[in-house]
């Protein structure tokens, strides 16, 4: 398979070892660097782009992808209030997408784990959950977006919980999230239920950033000559 990097940062070398490793060739790798490559005809060279760049680019690269005609797997955050947007682009011109907050398979269970948790508890009011999330210094947006996706599954059977604030709260229909930063953590998510009695808390930590890596080539493998809209879950078959 012929993948495109748009983004060649950590993440985009970190995918460049895996999918070499199994045994695909890259044949396009856009950075800061050389931006003027970032053109639909050498796009048009790939089955597959991966998209890992920054909220002021994601959409532009995307719908980039689309005119090209090529699938793209996208793992850039901070810019889903133009998803809906991307979605009808995408549906316009027969494209495929598949974005996710996060690639790492670890990290889609605990999605799973989070949402069966989220269920359990949602009847027990005197339970009052908060996010923690950590991550490296050079990670600009807060917070992350692995810790948006597990704040939304938690409104979305919490009847207490109307929406999700950073730092500290003392309203209770407002989900809290700590957001910190701190080298080399590269990622750490908490969800903790507090009550007066005892505490229930389910955690993921991320050692390096081979999983997220890995489940990025995954979602390439799968999203290569399809057309629509996909997910982690899909990849994953959940």
């Amino acid at each position: 398979m012929k993948i495109a990097l748009i983004g060649y940062g950590k993440m985009g070398h970190a995918i460049e070892e895996i999918a070499i490793q199994r045994k695909h060739d890259i044949v396009l790798k856009v950075s800061i660097d050389n931006l003027e490559d970032n053109t639909i005809e050498k796009i048009q060279k790939a089955d597959v782009a991966i998209e890992f760049t920054g909220p002021e680019s994601a959409f532009e690269n995307i719908n980039k992808c689309f005119e090209a005609g090529v699938p793209v797997v996208c793992g850039s955050t901070g810019w889903l209030n133009r998803y809906e947007e991307t979605v009808w682009n995408c549906k316009e011109q027969n494209g495929a997408l598949l974005y996710a907050s996060n690639f790492s398979i670890g990290v889609n269970i605990f999605f799973e784990i989070n949402k069966k948790l989220a269920r359990l508890m949602a009847s027990q009011t005197e339970y009052n959950p908060t996010i923690e999330e950590i991550h490296h210094t050079q990670k600009l947006d807060a917070p992350s977006g692995t810790a948006i996706t597990l704040a939304e599954q938690i409104l979305e059977v919490n009847a207490v919980k109307k929406k999700w604030v950073l730092d500290k709260s003392s309203n209770p229909s407002e989900l809290q999230i700590t957001a910190k930063r701190i080298d080399p953590a590269a990622g750490t998510h908490i969800i903790r239920y507090h009550s007066e009695i005892d505490d229930v808390e389910i955690m993921h930590i991320a050692h390096n950033r081979k999983g997220f890596a890995l489940g990025a080539v995954l979602a390439a493998e799968y999203l290569s000559g399809q057309r629509g809209i996909f997910s982690m879950q899909d990849v994953l078959g959940f």
